[in-house]
């Protein structure tokens, strides 16, 4: 029995963050891109999900931009976490995980947004433990991330497999020692953890 370090992002929920940004765009505007550059990728974000910048300062600076329209905070934090669909195949898939394995979350998230998924998408609750970006600061894309969780668990870094969708994450995993597959479909991804 390996433990699972699985991801959330494109694995369990689909992410659509160009319906965040059409739902704050202000009136008469058209460019969602620039929206979605400062807010859904880039420095500010990953600030967010390291936890440097907490969920009310990043609300407001959303509501004071001149990008957007004049919104309250409840309703910017609607539009921020209202960015998520279900994946196909997930819950079958971790109820399959679950079997065999340990299932530990890690994620690459902001609090806004984890306390949104746990409230809607019961498969994330539970879970023996959480490895979350603004809990620890540490991005999956550098060793670090994962060095944390071996230093915090105490457990070799052979008991351990990531699944996530993220090439970088994945090298980032194997580079400390743990193995990882990178997430594409939930059946691809059953054949593959079958074959390690």
């Amino acid at each position: 029995m390996s433990i699972i370090l699985l991801d959330i992002g494109n694995v369990i929920v689909s992410v659509d963050f160009l319906r965040f940004c059409k739902g704050v765009l202000s009136d008469g505007s058209s460019d969602l891109q620039a929206v979605f550059r400062k807010y859904c990728e880039g420095e500010l974000k990953m600030k967010f999900e390291q936890g440097i910048i907490a969920p009310l300062d990043y609300l407001c600076m959303i509501g004071r931009d001149s990008l957007t329209r004049s919104m309250s905070h409840g309703e910017i934090r609607e539009r921020w976490q209202d960015v998520f669909s279900p994946m196909e195949g997930a819950a079958d898939g971790v109820e399959l995980l679950s079997r065999e394995h340990q299932l530990w979350i890690m994620s690459d998230t902001d609090p806004l947004h984890f306390a949104f998924l746990l409230t809607k998408y019961p498969l994330l609750r539970e879970r023996e433990r959480y490895y979350l970006s603004y809990e620890h600061g540490f991005m999956k894309n550098s060793p670090d991330a994962f060095r944390h969780v071996l230093q915090d668990s105490g457990i070799a870094a052979h008991e351990f497999i990531l699944i996530d969708d993220k090439p970088e994450n994945c090298k980032a995993a194997e580079s400390v020692g743990i193995k990882s597959i990178r997430f594409e479909t939930w059946p691809a991804t059953i054949t593959v953890l079958a074959a390690l």
